[in-house]
């Protein structure tokens, strides 16, 4: 399985990095049998630059030998490296620089990266590798990036829907001619409903590990024992035939009724319609274009409504493409902005799920188990709770590019620091998406047996998410009050009385005074190695 190779000199050294694991990338789609390498490599540095969800690594790794050994059947020269080969650099700079001395090849031939830093160290390569460095566009997304920085060009506002229309358009997705299928672009306000009580959830698709799979797992608990996360979940597909056989069943069981409880949020039910293929779809073992036509051919035939396949749609044609754009129109200074001047540490419950937040609670505990939570809980609850209570960007976008098994910095700086924290001051969104308790009650059931009661407003039992959103509303007052989409809750904060805003104002000073960023010492066996 790719272990073992036959060392060829001359021909193009083809360097696939690990979330690129797709036949028909750019650096692949002209691969000469006869003479070329095909260089993977498992490096220490890639798994630690922060401490990964552990099933993300063993995600990666699996997915990358089982990539290997598909080329080989096929008849490429692959030169694969495991992270235990004793002469292992660590880096991908070290064993790039390894494999051009093994092989000599003529030219080393690269698809860019999806985050800066790995495109900084590819700019390195092309001063110091003794042959050309040849960087390919990365041909797996719809909208190259060169294309959306024409667009962004001149724009403080990089609305998404705007940037999604136009992508309607270029591709033919969902429309008639030139007009949107069913005369409306956009059937988000048809896809808020809160999942029914005693409703009947789907079995969902997952993946037994083999022995592979099983392999890279014990390695991943050896290796990075101390990392964030459950492995004995484990059920990712590994493979491009189980991506397509993920995408088949999505499509057929859960498309049907995506939409209209996308936003609901149910404890311990952390899948509900939600789809799972965002980490096959940003490794490479599938690509948005066939992600999204088999959505699309769904409505055609008449198997999923409207509403359902354009919401399914629009995240990846719309924000998936439309953050990754923002990411590299905007970088490498959009990181630093922070428009709020929020600067708390981040809570230690964020790792170990301890705290009397059931909502919270419930999402850093499937988390941990799963390595995944949907984008409602993302948003709406670990995000939210991080913008009203003013957490540092970098230490929350630390926690979000950490437990995600889909998590890499093209797509999670964007939503979390412009979507989540409104940190960009407005680049991406046109207010904060702050809430109170009553949202979270709204649309999940979490609010059933918590600690705290959400329709008491002050005191010791009152739901700190209440609060807190006030406090926020008030902390940020000169900077949100003339945002006019934030007119409705600053004429309510008006009305209420200076006692009211005091009482606001203690509650929140209390809570946010008892959080810690350290483990409790009450609560040690329930605590997770961080990952700073």
């Amino acid at each position: 399985m790719a272990a073992k190779f036959t060392a060829r000199t001359g021909g193009s050294l083809r360097f696939v990095l690990g979330d690129q694991l797709n036949r028909r990338v750019s650096s692949l789609i002209d691969l000469d049998l006869a003479h070329d390498t095909v260089l993977l490599v498992e490096v220490r540095d890639e798994a630690t630059y922060v401490r990964h969800h552990k099933q993300k690594i063993a995600f990666l790794f699996a997915a990358m030998r089982h990539f290997a050994a598909e080329l080989e059947a096929e008849g490429v020269t692959v030169d694969y490296v495991h992270l235990t080969d004793p002469d292992n650099a660590g880096s991908f700079t070290g064993e790039l620089k390894r494999a051009v001395a093994r092989h000599a090849p003529e030219r080393v031939v690269v698809t860019e990266p999806g985050e800066w830093r790995v495109w900084d160290m590819m700019q390195d390569w092309r001063e110091t590798l003794p042959v050309p460095l040849e960087i390919r566009s990365d041909n797996r997304f719809l909208c190259p990036r060169e294309d959306f920085a024409r667009w962004a060009e001149g724009r403080h506002h990089l609305r998404m829907e705007t940037f999604y229309r136009g992508m309607r358009r270029r591709t033919g997705l969902l429309m008639d001619g030139g007009e949107p299928v069913g005369g409306r672009w956009n059937f988000d306000p048809d896809n808020r409903k809160r999942l029914p009580k005693g409703h009947r959830l789907p079995d969902r698709v997952g993946f037994q590990p083999d022995a592979t799979t099983r392999e890279t797992i014990a390695l991943v608990e050896r290796e990075f024992a101390d990392h964030f996360g459950d492995l004995a979940t484990f059920s990712w597909p590994v493979t491009r035939a189980d991506a397509l056989a993920a995408l088949k069943h999505f499509i057929a069981v859960c498309l049907p009724t995506f939409g209209d409880y996308q936003d609901a949020m149910k404890a311990g039910a952390p899948y509900l319609y939600h789809a799972l293929l965002s980490p096959p779809l940003n490794a490479g073992l599938l690509t948005a274009e066939e992600v999204c036509w088999a959505a699309e051919r769904a409505y055609r035939d008449g198997s999923a409504p409207l509403n359902c396949v354009e919401g399914f749609i629009r995240q990846i044609l719309g924000w998936r493409e439309y953050v990754r754009g923002v990411y590299w129109a905007r970088m490498p200074e959009y990181r630093e902005t922070n428009a709020l001047g929020a600067g708390r540490d981040l809570p230690w419950f964020y790792w170990s799920g301890v705290t009397k937040l059931n909502c919270i609670a419930n999402v850093v505990a499937d988390t941990r188990r799963h390595a995944y939570a949907h984008h409602i809980q993302r948003l709406m609850v670990t995000g939210n709770f991080a913008l009203i209570a003013g957490l540092e960007p970098a230490q929350v976008e630390e926690w979000y590019l950490i437990v995600f098994a889909d998590a890499y910095e093209w797509v999670e700086l964007p939503n979390v620091h412009g979507m989540v924290l409104w940190a960009d001051g407005g680049v991406m969104g046109s207010k904060p998406y702050a809430a109170s308790g009553a949202y979270i009650d709204r649309m999940s059931d979490y609010c059933t047996g918590c600690a705290y009661d959400v329709k008491v407003k002050s005191g010791p039992d009152a739901c700190p998410v209440n609060y807190l959103y006030w406090n926020f509303l008030i902390e940020n007052e000169d900077k949100l009050a003339g945002n006019q989409r934030m007119m409705m809750p600053y004429r309510t904060l008006r009305g209420m009385g200076e006692h009211r805003r005091i009482e606001i104002q203690q509650d929140a000073a209390r809570f946010l005074g008892s959080l810690r960023a350290e483990p409790d010492p009450d609560h040690q066996g329930d605590q997770t190695a961080n990952a700073t």
